[in-house]
């Protein structure tokens, strides 16, 4: 079953007339083409891209059967031709709630003249669990992002800056057919590691340094995402029970992680390890989150998730512990749930590497 079959199979179940898609990553998933400034008008029969000429070429070629071509021109912009499709709906008409500007929704509001239903679960809902088409780009994604780390590592040596790792990473994963970044690339060093979140810099690294990279590709329009922590030169004894502490923590969590486990109690799985270990209070984030055509999407392997995350559910698996000021480490994969476990779809190294 394609997408744009699963939305209108779930449309009719929610009792939906149409559907209308202006997110770009929506618009893919219903669509199979990836534009800009445009929109998907999908009923439970029939479904249209609207854009406009930039893009005629491409999305004939790439827009799934059964999907129509509407283009816009200065005669006939986007509101118009929507306002024509939604003319002679009779019914309540869906519109992402959730991504759209207030501005926007009460613009789209006043040209279609009927109020909109919120339909972001709907779409939320589908995409949180893959196929396993969905599966293998992301697993394409991720062989593209596991090769640059390969390439990159024997480069990282004292007196490179962090910047230069960070470009590198890059670079390495466009030779081997990255689309783009699917998020700038972290590549921190020294104490700069105990923030989770660092962007790169001037800062070079020294010898007796921790290194983090969180970074990731898009491939097939989906993402990537893995961290890899390595040391250079040597690693103290402490540095050392911080990363195993981390690595334990993470298998704990992969351990906890199958579709019918709450977000919650796999975050735990891996928090219970690091407050053991007396690090608790370096641990401030979740354990994991969605990962798709967006690199942050449902579900969410946190603590404040009680819902089971689902059969095709993809989450990252990323404990990690900040010292602040001295340094951190993260260890992430990624996960995909399925009948009573997962499958770990990261294949690299994650034992501790110094350089």
């Amino acid at each position: 079953m394609s997408q744009l079959e699963r939305i209108q199979q779930a449309m009719e179940r929610a009792k939906l007339k149409a559907l209308l898609l202006m997110d770009d990553r929506n618009i893919y998933y219903a669509t199979g083409f990836m534009p800009t400034d445009s929109a998907a008008f999908i009923t439970p029969e029939r479904a249209w891209l609207i854009t406009d000429p930039r893009y005629t070429e491409d999305a004939g070629k790439k827009c799934a059967p059964g999907v129509e071509i509407l283009l816009n021109s200065r005669e006939k912009p986007l509101m118009q031709s929507l306002a024509g499709l939604c003319a002679g709906i009779e019914g309540d008409v869906g519109a992402e709630a959730g991504k759209l500007s207030h501005l926007m929704y009460i613009n789209l509001q006043r040209a279609l003249g009927r109020e909109l239903i919120g339909a972001d679960e709907l779409i939320n809902g589908l995409r949180a669990h893959k196929t396993r088409a969905e599966l293998e780009s992301l697993v394409a994604a991720q062989r593209i992002a596991e090769a640059a780390l390969e390439a990159v590592l024997p480069m990282i040596k004292p007196g490179l800056a962090e910047r230069e790792l960070a470009a590198e990473l890059t670079y390495q994963m466009m030779l081997r057919g990255s689309e783009r970044n699917s998020f700038d690339p972290i590549a921190i060093t020294g104490a700069h590691t105990s923030m989770p979140h660092g962007v790169p810099g001037d800062a070079l690294i020294k010898s007796g340094d921790f290194v983090t990279m969180d970074f990731g590709c898009v491939k097939g329009g989906y993402c990537s995402d893995m961290t890899r922590t390595v040391a250079v030169g040597s690693a103290t004894d402490e540095m050392k029970n911080v990363y195993e502490t981390v690595l334990r923590a993470q298998k704990a969590g992969i351990a906890a992680a199958k579709p019918s486990a709450t977000g919650a109690e796999v975050h735990n799985a891996g928090a219970e390890v690091i407050a053991e270990a007396g690090y608790g209070e370096y641990f401030g984030h979740g354990f994991g989150h969605g990962v798709g055509l967006d690199i942050h999407e449902p579900p969410t392997a946190s603590g404040v998730n009680g819902a089971p995350l689902g059969e095709g559910a993809v989450i990252s698996a990323e404990p990690g512990i900040y010292i602040p000021g001295r340094f951190g480490v993260r260890i992430e994969d990624v996960l995909y749930l399925t009948g009573d476990g997962n499958e770990d779809i990261t294949k690299a190294p994650k034992e501790l590497i110094i350089l």
